[in-house]
């Protein structure tokens, strides 16, 4: 019998979504980072 994760997914199942997650995640992260040069191009604190 092969062993179960907590969630459910095999080992390659869970490599593939890892895969994917780390691609959202830079994605979102280099979004956010332009939105707030941008912001900070418009309206500079100093």
């Amino acid at each position: 019998m092969a062993e179960q994760s907590l969630s459910g997914l095999t080992e390659q199942q869970a490599k593939e979504f890892h895969e994917q997650w780390k691609i959202v995640y830079v994605t979102f992260v280099g979004l956010a980072a332009l939105a707030h040069l941008f912001v900070i191009a418009a309206n500079p604190w100093w």
